[in-house]
């Protein structure tokens, strides 16, 4: 099985407001690079969205290394959470609906080829490849906010990984 090394950042300009999320995939030699920016969101969707993003660019099953800033993403899968959502019928242990269930169901159905170690990282604290992905959620968020193009924009090549 292939192994990927995936970084993963999301982010908002006011939450909710502008967003956007950066990947950094890495194979052996292949790097690749994504970011994707919105024109409403919440940075916990541009979190889900980085990691939902990755998986779906790659082209077979692979064991995957995913780091991610995002307490509310590792948690939800390392801690179990949302095996706790699916039994209660998408409710939280206080019984309120789970928030982004729709992104959620997306990253399940992306998760299932693959065997995935998740890892949390702190942000902002010199990791280079969270910093890298940082860049890339800010570049998207800015291009959205400086154009009028439709509200979802995806910028990479396909993936050869």
């Amino acid at each position: 099985m292939k192994k990927v090394i995936i970084h993963t950042d999301g982010g908002c300009k006011g939450n909710p407001g502008p967003g956007g999320f950066g990947v950094v995939m890495v194979s052996g030699k292949h790097r690749k690079e994504l970011s994707a920016g919105y024109r409403m969101t919440t940075n916990n969707r541009m979190e889900l969205r980085a990691a939902i993003a990755a998986l779906e660019a790659l082209k077979e099953p692979c064991e995957i290394e995913l780091h991610s800033d995002s307490k509310y993403l590792i948690d939800a899968i390392s801690k179990k959470w949302i095996n706790g959502w699916i039994k209660r019928g998408w409710k939280t242990a206080a019984k309120a609906p789970v928030k982004n269930q729709d992104l959620w169901l997306q990253l399940l159905v992306a998760m299932k080829p693959h065997q995935i170690d998740w890892r949390w990282v702190k942000g902002h604290a010199g990791h280079q490849e969270n910093e890298r992905c940082d860049e890339l959620a800010n570049i998207a968020i800015l291009e959205k906010i400086s154009s009028k193009i439709p509200a979802s924009t995806r910028r990479a090549a396909k993936s050869n990984l």
